[in-house]
């Protein structure tokens, strides 16, 4: 049974999708190709294949790249033909193939991209799980900005996609294959970075030529589709980012009943460069989400809840997790829950955890001085008094809200700073 189970994963499905796809809107057409690649599917057997299967492996599916065609609907010019990225994947382009893609694979990729296009200005590292950011980096190296991404939540990114946007060097590499990951993409990998990555043998190392023009792709169009269950179709045009520099950033201040309610204190630099790197991210963050961002690195990432002050609850809650295990990985070698099951099993003394927990309650898990950035407005004060009471300084929020002035007060109250973006940032 167990081996069943393992070999599901390791399963190539066959797709019957069609080599070509045409979608075509009024006298619009564009076309798209299927991407196979040649692989072994057993030892000494080579063929054609697409992906490995779908989100799950009793999916079938496809990976397809816009070739021809162009689309203009009304004022808004849509992405160009032959600007692939992960659609147009090569043989060549995977250093080594590891295990064979799946859909999640790619997809973690893109998602990687869609914020890392954001975020050109240093080295930076995105680490995705499952279309999430776990942890997103700025960093003096690209080394610094991979630990830095990695140690925001070490626990998530087990497993995860690393992305990157500078030539790996092997320093880099080392501390990468230190680690394990599903995926490692970059635009390059320099000398003796390739021969230790090669060593972690289900590794996909990916190298992704057009990245140094990724900051291009800021601005292109393309169609969404969502598919319904009854065979139907929601189709919708990708959003962009409006919030790029100091400049873009609003005021938040509102009119309620003739009296004008205004955030009285200012970001200042260190939270203005925190709310546009945590907005970047925040656009490839699953809605209705939170995250928070200190000296641009993420401390805590709440994704795809119900309700805002319920995601903010479970960022601190995340934040704190994630800095109790950092804190006993580097003094313990261990993970924290490791360290609890032995001390309740009496194997160490109870005062190891007693100062992981200490430290991390007297650090706040790392909030205090930190952004928080929401994708959504804040409908209540809630918000405000939880995010306070962990030492955050400064808020993030589209703005529009019926109670903006009550959002505002508390601001006022507790001397956050905030800031509108006059955008929301949903993602499904």
């Amino acid at each position: 049974m167990a081996e069943d189970l393992k070999k599901m994963y390791r399963t190539i499905v066959t797709d019957h999708f069609p080599s070509e796809i045409r979608i075509t809107f009024g006298d619009q057409t564009l076309i798209y190709k299927k991407r196979t690649w040649e692989i072994e599917v057993e030892p000494g057997v080579w063929e054609r294949r697409g992906l490995r299967y779908g989100e799950n492996p009793d999916q079938e599916a496809a990976l397809y790249e816009l070739v021809a065609g162009n689309l203009v609907l009304g004022e808004c010019e849509f992405i160009h033909p032959n600007l692939g990225l992960v659609s147009s994947l090569k043989e060549q382009d995977f250093i080594q193939f590891g295990k064979h893609p799946s859909k999640t694979n790619l997809t973690d990729i893109d998602s990687g991209l869609n914020i890392i296009r954001y975020l050109n200005e240093k080295p930076c590292c995105v680490i995705i799980k499952h279309n999430n950011p776990s942890g997103v980096a700025y960093g003096s190296s690209l080394e610094e900005a991979f630990l830095r991404a990695f140690k925001a939540d070490r626990i998530a990114a087990f497993g995860g996609a690393v992305v990157l946007n500078k030539p790996v060097d092997k320093a880099c590499a080392e501390a990468i294959a230190s680690q394990y990951f599903e995926v490692v993409v970059a635009p390059e990998y320099e000398d003796g970075a390739i021969e230790v990555l090669k060593a972690k043998k289900s590794l996909r190392i990916v190298r992704i030529k057009r990245m140094d023009k990724l900051q291009d792709y800021r601005n292109y169009k393309t169609v969404e589709f969502k598919s319904l269950i009854d065979g139907g179709l929601i189709v919708q045009v990708s959003q962009s980012n409006k919030i790029n520099r100091p400049e873009d950033l609003k005021p938040a201040v509102v009119v309620k009943d003739g009296i004008e309610y205004r955030c009285l204190r200012e970001p200042d630099e260190r939270e203005v460069r925190d709310m546009l790197f945590g907005w970047a991210v925040e656009l490839g963050v699953t809605s209705n989400s939170v995250l928070f961002v200190k000296d641009e690195c993420t401390v805590a990432i709440g994704t795809g809840e119900q309700d805002r002050v319920g995601c903010t609850e479970i960022a601190i809650f995340k934040a704190y997790t994630k800095f109790a295990d950092l804190l006993c990985y580097e003094k313990y070698g261990i993970p924290y829950k490791q360290l609890e099951l032995e001390v309740d099993k009496g194997l160490r003394p109870k005062e190891q955890k007693e100062q992981i927990d200490e430290e991390t309650k007297q650090k706040k898990a790392g909030l205090i001085g930190a952004v928080m950035v929401s994708d959504g407005f804040l409908p209540f004060r809630d918000s405000v008094d939880v995010v306070a009471k962990q030492g955050v300084t400064a808020i993030l929020q589209p703005g529009g809200s019926v109670r903006d002035w009550e959002v505002i007060e508390a601001c006022n109250e507790y001397q956050i700073a905030m800031k509108f973006t006059g955008q929301r940032a949903f993602r499904h």
